[in-house]
């Protein structure tokens, strides 16, 4: 990026694509003793989520919800699921927004601002434009 006024220094979760929420709830709890969240449902992102907590991050498994979802694209290229992205926090999503743009870096969705499965506005960056990586942004 051209310049670094919105630094990121912290990773809030790494998001793996499942096709069983349930059960990957189940073999991180039962083998390793993790906290998991509760299932939410998120229909305006096509997915179901779960949260794995950690001192330091979280891990989010996200399974499709609807026949629309862009987890299904996701999954019938990687049958045994497999990380689908990584969130960033950022302290001004608007600012963050605009600096990717000026820096040359796609938008997903239209460029839409949405709220995310904290309730917080997010927006995903082109892969692309990421060496392959899928990079979601978020505001603290």
């Amino acid at each position: 990026m051209k310049n670094n006024k919105n630094k990121i220094d912290k990773v809030n979760h790494i998001a793996i694509a499942v096709n069983d929420i349930k059960t990957a709830g189940k073999v991180w709890s039962k083998t390793l003793g993790c906290n998991v969240s509760k299932i939410k449902e998120l229909p305006e992102h096509g997915v179901k989520v779960i949260f794995v907590k950690f001192l330091n991050l979280k891990i989010e498994f996200i399974e499709p919800l609807g026949r629309n979802s862009p987890i299904k694209k996701y999954l019938s290229k990687n049958p045994n699921g497999g990380i689908h992205h990584i969130c960033f926090e950022v302290k001004d999503i608007n600012k963050a927004k605009e600096q990717v743009l000026q820096n040359g870096v796609k938008i997903l969705n239209d460029g839409l601002i949405k709220n995310g499965a904290h309730d917080k506005p997010v927006i995903f960056l082109n892969p692309s434009d990421f060496t392959g990586t899928l990079v979601e942004l978020e505001e603290t």
